[in-house]
């Protein structure tokens, strides 16, 4: 999707003040002059940014304005190696919360709404971003940050929360908790706004069920504003985003070129109005692809699909590329085991093994079961897996995003 003439007006204006503003960009785009930009074509011949860029502009070498204009700073948790820490001014905090109150309307979330926000607060931008943008809406905010599950029922009980914000592991885990205390006729939740890790169609519709409720997809990232830069609709095909505030390609990751709309492949973004840390054509690594034509809900903002998955998701195992998404479609056909699934990768006697841990109630044959999952395994991505069948209940639930792929080779 290519940009209109507004994105481009805005786009012009933002290379012009970081080549001006930040010492990361002047470094970047060295030489370059912003008139020189006039087409797509033009745009789509700059450098990417990349993540790495960000760990090595740690801690402010991001930053695009004075000290005197920030108010806030998010972070990235840094698990995975040097934090990335974003600035934020006051248009940006205002722009953050005018993008997820839109998220919330077209939830279709209200200001008599009770909105439970169980995603965490603090460096992360999750928490705080489902706040501002409830309170801009007027909806009732109701803070709980993440786990005490405990505490979270029985406030969701006592202030009959409408809306419940998480991961999807954790609504997971809320729904099966108060499946097991017998309490579902004393929640009044309709919506679920769930967003942070990709989730299957079997665990939605778990959720859904199990909590009577209609569920949304949120997107974002905590390098662009955090969530709420998109979120699904009634209609539930794709994600709207908001191209007022980000442009948005899709790329080939090997080749890095530009794919047509409705192809596959990794998230490019640019903001246009961002003035703390603006960040010019950002590979997020997320898989998905922009869905041609409008959105039957009438919406004229485009949209994305579901993340399918990211490219450093892939495991390489005896020879075969692997994505998580692969194993999980393949699941999703076997209607005996529930939603959750682990992959445990290990490298014993000379070779590397894949084990698949799924759950099923009592009442199927476990050792039938393990073996028609390996053979469909073996028979779609050519190797035969060690299918591990457990009770539900015995994989391990997560208060945040749950780990599915264990990778033991490089432990």
């Amino acid at each position: 999707m290519k940009m209109n003439s507004q994105q481009f007006a805005l786009f012009q204006k933002q290379l012009a003040n970081v080549i001006k503003n930040s010492a990361f960009y002047q470094k970047k785009f060295a030489g370059l002059d912003p008139a020189s930009i006039r087409t797509q074509e033009d745009f789509e011949t700059l450098p990417f940014t990349s993540k790495g860029d960000l760990r090595e502009a740690y801690p402010l070498g991001l930053q695009g304005v004075p000290d005197k204009d920030i108010v806030r700073i998010h972070s990235s948790s840094g698990t995975t190696g040097t934090p990335v820490v974003i600035p934020y001014t006051a248009k940006d905090v205002d722009d953050w919360g005018e993008m997820f109150k839109r998220c919330y309307e077209f939830a279709g979330v209200t200001n008599e709404d009770r909105v439970q926000i169980t995603p965490g607060y603090g460096l992360w931008t999750a928490g705080i971003g489902f706040q501002n943008g409830c309170e801009k809406l007027g909806a009732m905010a109701i803070p709980m940050g993440p786990g005490n599950t405990e505490k979270q029922l029985q406030m969701m009980m006592d202030l009959k929360s409408t809306v419940l914000c998480s991961t999807s592991s954790y609504a997971l885990l809320l729904a099966e908790e108060i499946g097991k205390r017998g309490i579902k006729d004393k929640i009044h939740l309709k919506k679920g706004v769930i967003g942070s890790e990709r989730w299957s169609q079997k665990m939605r519709d778990r959720i859904s069920t199990e909590l009577g409720i209609e569920l949304y997809d949120i997107y974002g990232l905590t390098e662009i504003y955090g969530p709420g830069i998109g979120i699904s609709c009634h209609e539930n095909c794709g994600m709207h985003y908001w191209d007022d505030y980000i442009y948005l390609e899709i790329i080939d990751p090997m080749t890095g070129k530009n794919l047509p709309d409705g192809e596959i492949g990794e998230i490019v973004i640019t903001t246009l109005v961002k003035e703390g840390a603006p960040l010019i054509r950002y590979r997020t690594h997320d898989l998905s692809r922009i869905i041609p034509g409008e959105c039957v809900c009438g919406s004229k903002f485009p949209r994305l699909d579901i993340i399918m998955g990211r490219t450093d998701d892939m495991m390489k195992i005896k020879g075969v590329n692997v994505f998580p998404s692969q194993i999980e479609e393949i699941l999703g056909t076997f209607e005996e085991i529930s939603s959750e699934y682990q992959i445990r990768i290990s490298h014993l006697d000379g070779k590397d093994t894949m084990r698949i841990y799924v759950e099923s109630t009592g009442d199927v044959d476990f050792a039938d079961l393990s073996r028609r999952i390996a053979e469909q395994v073996k028979s779609r991505i050519g190797f035969t897996p060690i299918v591990k069948v457990v009770e539900v209940g015995v994989l391990p639930r997560s208060m945040k995003k749950t780990a599915r792929v264990i990778d033991e080779r490089f432990n």
